[in-house]
């Protein structure tokens, strides 16, 4: 399938007439053209053969190549010679704006990071702002490690003179043309852009890598559509559990599932559910920006109320789930494929009745969370489905009942249905219990290995990043070493006890619209003197979607999230500031709360492993790398001894990290 709307050599792009390249460009496009786009593409064309005419060395023009990850499309992608040039136009402008400078950068980033004949090349964004002045081009100072330069602002007149510039100032081979077009492209989206970019039509194979280390992320969609049509086929109830390493794409696989069957006239009707506020949010409000936006491109006025109508049948809070049921006891609800994720943090009994008895005054209500949400899939008199992502080592709140829960529920109250399990679901981090022994006297239980997503995905530039974290936490100290070296050969990693060091290693490091941010322990109470507030409230929308410009964003490194914000959700570049909560001892690892005036020791196992799963999430957050901040303490404040944070430095110094 072609990326582009129009391709050709540069020397057959020159003799060609704009109306012939325009009428190959209206056929591949599938929304209706307004006069405003034909103006442009025309402005577009003019300005780039009149820069091409003077330059000797041919190559090959891209008009509209697909970027899919982000759902957007680059204007022009221009090989000649041993330069790859993204322009990015913008028709009678007069200004460079920093969106237009973000915007190039992340298209240039997109080819650099994921499409693989790419990596190498030396790579130019231009912002070609036509109606502006031009700016002296430092072209000679920009230049990354990667070969990528910074954006380069120009106007069209003097598009011909960048493009001759750069030919100059960087060195490489010729691009073999062929070898870049057909070359894999193979993406790794955050959450976000995946969500959107599932919501706005493109299949889990656009937006996914597609090298073997991570070729069983489609395999394991294949595999969960597989049992909702058997199950449709033969009129019975199925539930699967499919388990992965923290970022391997459990979410993706559920999002992708349930976008597959939106459509409330289908009886394969999904919805994706999740008891994560925060993510689901952030997800519904990304889906609601970008179909107003989507529909201003095409010159419709939709109200955001309306978007945000049809999303909510798309990605519902768990809760509200749950509430509409009680509402309604004896009706099964509209949906006959039920996702759940992070089902590991669904309620126990305990906590499901004492929320039941003083939220909603029901008195004698008897179900834990998974027994009550597999009842009311039950009710379907054909059939149902029910897909619970788990992730290990994930349960950071009181009353998360664990995935034994879901188990025991399907053991003891609902015999009749099919049990399908990921291989990997006995793994110690899992925490499935006495309960998974007990599948094996059932004979409706098969175990599959297409459940489980071994690989992460989160970080594409180091896939071992899960795995040292969950090293470091083990105090596995010869292991976590090894990873170490291996995962900061791509995946950058320092630590430091100076803060402000640690915001200026973020900024150095991120580049387009690649988000950063601090994430600290709820927990870290003692962080105050930082100005670190971990109680001052953050709006998870605004902090993950905002831009740079939002004081309420994460890129102004003022409000911080905790882990109750994060999980499931990512950033790019992340700060870890790590507080006395968590302490590294010569016996291991201690748990503390900050109340009143000092901390507190927590004995309680179930409050220790929450603690422990909280840095879990927090060090696992970042996609391209992560700075981790120890504080030095300080000996005039009691609660601040340099003792509670010393040990846990030299622990990180031990292992290997870079300090700054």
């Amino acid at each position: 399938m072609d990326r582009q709307f129009y391709k050709d050599n540069t020397s057959c792009f020159l003799e060609k007439s704009n109306d012939a390249i325009l009428g190959e460009m209206v056929s591949k496009n599938n929304f209706p053209l307004g006069a405003s786009q034909r103006d442009a593409w025309l402005a577009e064309l003019e300005i780039l053969k009149s820069a091409l005419s003077p330059i000797p060395q041919q190559g090959r023009v891209y008009f509209e190549y697909s970027v899919p990850r982000v759902g957007k499309r680059i204007d022009v992608v221009l090989i000649l010679g041993h330069v790859l040039f993204v322009l990015e136009f913008k028709v009678g402008e007069k200004e460079f704006t920093a969106a237009g400078v973000d915007q190039v950068w992340d298209y240039a980033l997109d080819l650099k990071n994921f499409h693989e004949p790419s990596h190498d090349c030396a790579i130019a964004p231009v912002l070609v702002a036509t109606g502006a002045e031009s700016p002296d081009l430092p072209i000679a100072t920009t230049l990354a490690t990667d070969r990528l330069l910074a954006p380069v602002k120009t106007n069209g007149k003097m598009l011909s003179e960048v493009l001759r510039r750069v030919l100059e100032f960087l060195d490489g081979g010729a691009i073999d043309l062929n070898v870049w077009e057909q070359g894999r492209y193979s993406p790794t989206p955050s959450i976000v852009e995946a969500a959107v970019a599932l919501y706005s039509g493109h299949s889990v194979s656009e937006i996914s890598r597609s090298d073997a280390a991570a070729v069983n992320l489609t395999t394991t969609s294949a595999c969960i559509t597989e049992i909702i049509r058997n199950a449709g086929v033969a009129s019975q109830k199925a539930i699967c559990f499919l388990t992965g390493v923290p970022g391997s794409g459990k979410t993706l696989v559920g999002l992708n599932t349930a976008v597959k069957h939106t459509d409330k006239e289908n009886s394969l009707h999904s919805v994706f559910l999740s008891g994560n506020g925060p993510l689901v949010a952030v997800l519904r409000e990304a889906l609601v920006r970008d179909k107003v936006d989507r529909q201003k491109v095409l010159g419709y006025r939709m109200r955001k109320n309306e978007a945000a109508s049809e999303v909510k049948m798309f990605i519902q809070n768990v809760h509200n789930f749950r509430d509409e049921c009680i509402t309604d006891p004896g009706r099964p609800p509209i949906e006959h494929v039920a996702l759940f994720d992070e089902a590991q943090r669904a309620w126990n009994l305990e906590q499901t009745a004492n929320f039941m008895r003083r939220k909603k005054g029901i008195r004698d209500f008897c179900q834990s969370e998974p027994e009550f949400l597999i009842s009311c899939m039950d009710r379907h008199p054909d059939w149902a489905v029910v897909v619970c992502l788990v992730g290990g080592g994930q349960e950071i709140n009181t009353g998360e009942a664990g995935i034994a829960e879901w188990l025991h529920a399907i053991l003891q109250k609902f015999p009749h249905w099919q049990i399908y399990v990921s291989s990997r679901l006995t793994d110690s981090e899992y925490a499935a219990g006495n309960a998974l022994a007990l599948l094996g006297e059932r004979k409706n239980v098969i175990f599959k290995d297409e459940l489980h997503l071994a690989v992460s995905m989160r970080s594409f530039r180091a896939e071992k990043v899960s795995l040292l974290v969950k090293q470091l936490l083990d105090l596995d100290e010869e292991s976590a070493a090894v990873t170490l070296r291996q995962v900061s050969a791509k995946y950058p990693i320092a630590i430091t006890r100076n803060l402000q060091r640690a915001k200026e290693w973020l900024k150095e490091r991120a580049r387009g619209s690649e988000r950063y941010g601090i994430v600290v322990s709820s927990q870290a109470l003692r962080l105050k003197p930082h100005a670190i507030d971990v109680r001052s409230p953050v709006d998870p929308i605004h902090w993950f979607l905002d831009g740079k410009g939002d004081v309420r964003s994460s890129y102004y490194l003022e409000d911080v999230a905790s882990e109750f914000h994060v999980q499931g959700l990512e950033l790019d570049w992340a700060c870890v500031a790590w507080d006395a909560d968590f302490r590294h001892t010569r016996n291991g690892w201690d748990q503390w709360s900050f109340c009143g005036d000092r901390w507190n020791r927590i004995r309680k196992a179930e409050r220790c492993v929450y603690q422990k799963n909280a840095y879990r999430v927090l060090l696992t957050r970042a996609r391209q790398g992560m700075i981790i901040v120890v504080p030095p303490g300080d000996h005039s404040d009691a609660t601040r001894s340099p003792e509670f944070y010393d040990s846990t430095y030299s622990y990180l110094r031990r292992l290997g990290f870079e300090a700054i």
